[in-house]
């Protein structure tokens, strides 16, 4: 199959480092709860989700940011506000996803928040989990991994925002 160039990226980077991991080739999938269900051994909470907002206090002060978090959550705006020490947050939109990714599309969209250059928040729930699995740049690709290693390689602000 021909994958999205991000996929190879984070294998290498996996493997490089001799970390365990694990792959999951599948049909597409475009939500957490359908994901889950094409990985087998792992639970919608080990699912690493990660979205990309805009987070602003001004015009001059605004960036994207990566939050991760278990896939059976939701954020708390408050509480990310707060970590961002954000006036105002929003999703990013598709364009703007596709431009800051080099054209992963969302639902696609790995919590390596650090190939793009793109700061990541992790919530501290995700690191109770001892492997994470989660899209790896295309919605037909997964890979599972240990919460350790994860933390190792992209090295998250541990915040809690769920």
């Amino acid at each position: 199959m021909d994958y999205h160039p991000v996929v190879y990226k984070i294998r290498g980077v996996l493997e490089e480092n001799h970390f365990w991991f694990e792959v999951f080739e599948h049909g597409e999938v475009h939500t957490s709860k359908e994901a889950a269900k094409t990985r087998p051994g792992y639970t919608l909470g080990q699912g690493a989700k990660a979205m990309i907002i805009s987070a602003k206090n001004n015009d001059d002060d605004k960036k994207f940011v990566m939050l991760v978090f278990p896939a059976d959550l939701r954020f708390d705006n408050g509480k990310v506000k707060k970590a961002l020490s954000a006036k105002n947050i929003r999703f990013a939109s598709s364009d703007e996803i596709n431009r800051l990714t080099g054209g992963v599309k969302i639902g696609g969209v790995p919590p390596f928040g650090n190939l793009f250059n793109i700061e990541v928040y992790a919530d501290p729930k995700l690191f109770l989990n001892e492997k994470i699995v989660f899209n790896a740049g295309d919605r037909r690709y997964s890979i599972a991994m240990m919460s350790e290693d994860y933390k190792k390689i992209v090295n998250p602000k541990v915040e809690e925002i769920t």
